[in-house]
């Protein structure tokens, strides 16, 4: 991304959200800034005899609401909550794509496991009845890049038109990278985010095996805790988000509420290890530090963090010293959201961009919830379990992927806008 004094201004003009607390941003954000948490005993599927039995289920959702029963049944979870939050995005931000701004309108949308419910099921019919009773419509509902070709197909956006995998990082790489093809001048309009259901056998399986979940099945409420001493793991949770992002000239244009801006964009490697964070989040602090240059920001300018904070042992202890490197000992409140929600993987970032950007209209940071127990390696003002009001200007929202993947982004309030 370009820095401020090059291309385009990028702003947002609407967002949508279905996540473990709440469907649609407006109940998301409530239940978030009252501390209230999504995590439950898993009833997607049979889980009785699992090492994990508990997830951040989204509550009451039913994609035949937003799509035809036919569409539904042709469509993986995955798909259908990434058309719900577009559908939101959109309307809230009063988006009309007629034909004559169709083809400089874009659609980027990431998830780290795509359809893992079809692929889940796909499986097991086959591996039970045989090829000839697997579905035709198998590989396309399971394609990680079809929330974002069904948006466009819905939508009639005829630009850009890709997904992005990268793992936990996947939603957040979707909205820096949209925003880069904005500020270039490659489209006016991009719908932006990311978009996961990973609740099932084989995800809850996986992610056990590797140690990276949390064991508090007697305790679901509790069991996400980021930045806590006590903390055992990561929650898995579903969902997606979604942003409307524009050029400032267009926004201006046509008359859009311009809810806040993508100022800074960095994206980094760790080149380290597949699943662990590099060493001392030396990776994240220079993705820190390029989002801010490009924003033309220093960091006494920030005035949050909403961290990447996925509750496990060294993701939290490097993530603080990827801040401390940055922000040194006067950082800003740096909360994490996913006390509440669980991990979206790759959704989480996008649902965290909404997040911050209710967080400037509301002039509110988030809670982190279920911190009881201080952790000298997590030395933050990490917002402890409720919500704090305090002016917001500048906002940095991290997200960190397996494989090495660094992503941080920088949000700004309107009348921050030179």
């Amino acid at each position: 991304m370009p820095d401020r004094s090059e291309g385009e201004t990028v702003v947002i003009t609407g967002v949508g959200c279905v996540s473990p607390v709440g469907v649609g941003a407006g109940a998301s954000w409530q239940a978030i800034l009252a501390g209230k948490g999504g995590v439950v005993e898993i009833d997607r599927f049979d889980a009785s005899s699992f090492p994990v039995r508990i997830a951040a289920q989204v509550p009451g959702f039913n994609g035949a609401d937003w799509l035809s029963a036919k569409e539904a049944r042709r469509t993986d979870r995955f798909i259908q909550f990434a058309v719900a939050a577009t559908d939101e995005a959109v309307a809230h931000a009063g988006l009309k794509i007629t034909p004559e701004i169709s083809a400089r309108v874009g659609v980027v949308i990431g998830s780290a496991m795509g359809g893992m419910e079809t692929i889940d099921s796909g499986f097991t019919t086959l591996a039970t009845k045989g090829p000839s009773r697997v579905s035709p419509f198998f590989v396309p509902m399971m394609l990680a890049d079809m929330a974002s070709g069904i948006v466009s197909i819905r939508l009639g956006a005829r630009g850009v038109n890709l997904a992005t995998v990268s793992a936990c990082a996947s939603g957040a790489h979707a909205i820096g990278e949209a925003a880069a093809m904005i500020a270039r001048g490659d489209v006016d309009v991009v719908v932006a985010g990311g978009s996961e259901a990973a609740i099932t056998p084989a995800g809850v399986a996986g992610f056990a095996a590797a140690g990276a979940l949390s064991t508090r099945n007697d305790d679901p409420t509790h069991a996400s805790r980021p930045f806590d001493r006590e903390r055992d793991g990561f929650v898995l949770g579903e969902g997606a988000g979604i942003v409307i992002l524009e050029s400032l000239r267009f926004a201006r244009q046509r008359g859009a509420t311009i809810l806040a801006a993508v100022t800074g964009y960095g994206a980094t490697a760790d080149a380290s290890h597949i699943v662990q964070p590099g060493p001392d989040g030396e990776g994240a602090a220079r993705a820190m530090t390029l989002a801010l240059t490009r924003a033309g920001l220093c960091a006494a300018d920030i005035s949050y963090i909403n961290t990447h904070g996925t509750s496990t042992k060294l993701n939290d202890a490097f993530e603080t010293r990827s801040i401390r490197t940055v922000f040194g000992a006067d950082a800003p409140p740096a909360s994490s959201t996913k006390g509440a929600t669980g991990h979206l993987l790759g959704a989480a970032g996008a649902v965290e961009a909404v997040f911050s950007v209710l967080a400037l209209q509301s002039q509110t940071m988030p809670p982190t919830i279920n911190y009881e127990v201080p952790d000298p390696d997590c030395d933050l003002d990490c917002v402890p379990n409720t919500a704090r009001q305090a002016p917001l200007a500048h906002i940095v929202s991290n997200s960190l992927g397996f494989g090495g993947h660094n992503v941080s982004l920088v949000f700004s309030a309107p009348d921050a806008l030179s």
